[in-house]
């Protein structure tokens, strides 16, 4: 696997893109934590994150409306140990299993790395549901509208303008703290 070379803060690696979500156990703060948690992790280097969306929840609709961003980050790791990371990251915050689309105290999905395709071991890059999804594409566009999904060659405000996906999705008057 290559990694572009130094960025300027002297971090090597691929950038990539990672959605933030919670809902219960005040999500603002949950969402806030996970971001400093990213910064904090050996071998991501936080670049910045979007502001907080108050979203609609998808499948289950009698559960609290979720908090929501994308954090964009460099990282060296490889596609599968930052998984490892994120889901490390999810247990220590408290994250237990639960019904698909339920409720959570804190959610973290790779949604793009770099202009990689993985799909295998259970890990699918680009996120699956990402082209589908508002309460990702919004916080994405804030951030790099211009980024293209690899597998469908369109960007991040192309596969927004043509999104179905009705859902409320209100930016808050919140930034994310610590990035």
């Amino acid at each position: 696997m290559t990694f572009e070379g130094p960025s300027e803060e002297g971090v090597a690696g691929i950038v990539a893109f990672i959605g933030i979500g919670s809902n219960i156990e005040d999500p603002v703060a949950q969402c806030r934590k996970a971001a400093i948690r990213l910064r904090e992790a050996t071998g991501i280097h936080l670049l910045r994150s979007s502001s907080l969306y108050r979203t609609e929840p998808i499948g289950p609709k009698d559960q609290a409306w979720f908090i929501n961003a994308v954090a964009e980050i460099r990282t060296a790791l490889p596609p599968g140990e930052l998984l490892g990371l994120l889901k490390s990251i999810e247990r220590t915050m408290g994250r237990r299993s639960g019904p698909r689309w339920g409720p959570r105290v804190i959610d973290l999905d790779i949604l793009l790395y770099g202009q990689m395709v993985v799909n295998a071991d259970g890990l699918v890059i680009p996120h699956p549901e990402l082209h589908r999804r508002r309460f990702v594409l919004e916080p994405l566009c804030e951030l790099a509208s211009y980024v293209i999904h690899p597998a469908y060659g369109v960007s991040a405000r192309g596969l927004l303008d043509r999104l179905t996906d009705r859902s409320v999705v209100e930016r808050m008057n919140k930034e994310m703290a610590g990035t």
